[in-house]
C-alpha cells in the first residue's frame, strides 16, 4: 500500500493547533512539504518548527485571516505560482454555538464566506496544477452535522451542509483528472473548539461543564472524546496514492456516535 507523500506539497488550513496541526504533522511524517495557514503567527512558528524533516522536507507558514477573502485569493495565487500543490486541507474554525432562530443574518453570510467561499478560492487556485500532475487531494474537515444536525449549532449545521454539497459536486467534476474530493467529519474531539462548545452549552443550560461532558461521552459508543491525531490519521490516508479510488464521500470519525450508517 503506497502511503508515501514524498515530493508532494500540501496546504493545511487552520494548522497552528488542534486538528489542523495534527494533520500537518501526519502529512510531514509521510514525506509531504507542508505550508501552514492560520491567523496566529506565533503559533504558526511553533507549529512549523515541530514538523518532521527527516527526509529533507521543506515546511513554511503564512499568517492569514480566512475572513478576508481577497487576502486568501492573493496568497493562494502566490503559493501556486511557486509550486504545484498536490494536497489541500480545507479546515477552519466553526461558527459560534446557538439556536438557529437566534442567529443573525450576517452570521450566516460570514460563515458561508469563511467556509464555502474560501474553500472555493483555494481550490480554484490549486486545480490547474493538480490536473497537470494527474494527482490531487482536496480534503475538507467539516463535522458530523453533515449526517445529522447537532443541537445548538444552527449556523454551523447550515454551513457544514453547504460545504458537503459543494464538495460532492466538485468530486463529480474533478474525478476524471485524478483529483479526489472528500470530507472528514470529526465528532467530539479534544480541541479548544470542543471546550468552547461545552462551555457555551453549560452556560445556556445553567449546568456545570462536567454535566455537559458526561452527557456528551455517554452518547459516544467509544465512551471517550477523540484525539486530534485520530482525525488526522484519516485525513492523511485520504491524501495518499492508496486512497485514489475514494472520492466524494463524507467519513465520520466520531467513536460511533453518528446514528446513521
Amino acid at each position: 500500500m503506497n502511503l508515501s507523500l514524498e515530493g508532494r506539497n500540501a496546504i493545511v488550513c487552520g494548522s497552528s493547533q488542534g486538528i489542523g496541526f495534527a494533520i500537518a504533522e501526519e502529512l510531514a511524517i509521510m514525506g509531504a512539504n507542508c505550508i501552514l495557514l492560520a491567523r496566529n503567527e506565533e503559533n504558526l512558528k511553533t507549529a512549523v518548527a515541530q514538523l518532521d524533516i527527516s527526509i529533507r522536507q521543506s515546511h513554511s507558514y503564512h499568517a492569514i485571516d480566512f475572513n478576508d477573502v481577497e487576502a486568501v485569493r492573493t496568497l493562494s495565487k502566490q503559493l501556486t505560482s511557486q509550486q504545484t500543490i498536490h494536497v489541500l486541507i480545507n479546515n477552519s474554525g466553526g461558527p459560534k454555538a446557538g439556536p438557529i432562530v437566534d442567529a443573525k443574518e450576517e452570521e450566516f453570510l460570514q460563515a458561508f464566506s469563511q467556509h464555502v467561499i474560501v474553500n472555493h478560492v483555494l481550490t480554484n487556485a490549486v486545480i490547474d496544477g493538480m490536473k497537470k500532475e494527474g494527482y490531487g487531494r482536496i480534503i475538507n474537515i467539516i463535522s458530523t452535522s453533515v449526517k445529522t444536525p447537532l443541537k445548538n449549532l444552527g449556523v454551523s449545521n447550515t454551513i457544514r451542509w453547504s460545504v458537503a454539497a459543494w464538495a460532492k459536486t466538485l468530486a463529480n467534476e474533478l474525478g476524471q483528472f485524478g483529483i479526489t474530493v472528500n470530507n472528514v467529519l470529526p465528532g467530539s474531539t479534544a480541541t479548544e473548539r470542543n471546550t468552547s462548545l461545552i462551555e457555551a452549552n453549560a452556560k445556556r443550560q445553567n449546568v456545570s461543564t462536567e454535566e455537559i461532558k458526561k452527557t456528551m461521552i455517554d452518547a459516544i459508543p467509544a465512551k471517550r472524546v477523540g484525539e486530534p491525531e485520530e482525525i488526522a490519521a484519516v485525513a492523511a490516508f485520504l491524501a495518499t496514492p492508496a486512497a485514489s479510488y475514494v472520492n466524494g464521500v463524507s467519513i465520520p470519525v466520531d467513536g460511533g456516535r453518528t446514528p446513521s450508517i
